[in-house]
């Protein structure tokens, strides 16, 4: 990777926190995938709430070990695949990140979602051995309804395209459910998903699925983690509309305030997501 293209990925990965920082803090402002108020598109922008908020309690999912180490409990079911009774490893396109070859766990479940948008359908699997907390929130989300009739609100050319905010109840409510960091173990390639944050273990709702090569969110002071990726439709995903902010995408706060009177008001509207759901 040049160094201009490391400044540039350094500098979104800053977004995704910042973005984080915006939602929690004054909520969100999209982008950075975070990003409180910071125009930097470097990283996913997280939730928008502030770092210094409390982490409150999550539903149904356990936190990693404090090894560092995934725990096998607390993972979503998945769907079945072949293999899966044996415990043989699956197929998939997920990479070890650099480094990380000798200590990746196998992959012997997935689950598949799709997404239908106002831009076309888009197949996406989940491997809850590859970020048990990450998976099990995402399926969880889907399951509930969440991502149903919400924006995909950040665009970044090259970077990331990022949606997850619900203003209505009672799905608003995950907002403030956070869970706690999975180690990042595999690349976050062309394609993958991971979690939007404010900071460690402030992954709530927001996902970006990554355009491009940005392996230098998994760095330590980051710490996004992989825990899916698009397997149909990834043009669908290059042709979301790009809105708002260039680097920050919509407004995070006006969304969680009110985001269907916020919508109504904007000349530019965004790709929507109608559908999310599991497939059996």
């Amino acid at each position: 990777m040049s160094i201009k293209n490391f400044a540039l990925v350094t500098l979104m990965g800053s977004a995704l926190f910042l973005t984080g920082c915006q939602n929690q803090a004054g909520q969100n402002g999209g982008g950075t995938t975070t990003g409180g108020g910071t125009t930097s598109t470097s990283t996913p922008a997280g939730e928008v709430r502030p770092m210094e908020t409390a982490t409150p309690e999550i539903s149904p999912t356990s936190s990693p070990e404090a090894s560092g180490t995934p725990s096998a409990t607390g993972t979503p079911t998945a769907s079945a695949t072949p293999g899966e009774a044996s415990g043989a490893e699956i197929s998939h396109s997920l990479k070890p990140l650099p480094g990380k070859e000798n200590v990746v766990p196998k992959i012997t479940k997935k689950t598949t979602i799709k997404m239908e948008t106002t831009a076309g359908d888009v197949i996406i699997e989940i491997y809850p051995e590859a970020a048990p907390n990450a998976a099990q929130r995402f399926e969880e989300l889907v399951k509930s309804g969440f991502y149903d009739d919400t924006p995909i609100s950040r665009v970044v050319t090259g970077f990331v395209a990022q949606f997850g905010v619900n203003w209505r109840e009672p799905h608003k409510a995950f907002k403030e459910k956070t869970f706690n960091d999975d180690p990042s173990l595999f690349a976050l390639e062309r394609g993958t998903l991971a979690f939007a944050k404010a900071g460690p273990n402030t992954n709530s709702t927001q996902v970006f699925i990554n355009f491009a090569e940005n392996n230098n969110l998994a760095d330590p002071s980051m710490n996004f983690t992989t825990f899916g990726k698009v397997v149909k439709g990834m043009e669908v995903v290059d042709s979301f509309a790009k809105v708002g902010d260039p680097s920050m995408g919509l407004d995070q706060q006006k969304l969680w305030d009110d985001g269907s009177a916020y919508l109504e008001s904007l000349d530019a509207k965004p790709t929507m997501i109608e559908k999310a759901t599991v497939v059996e």
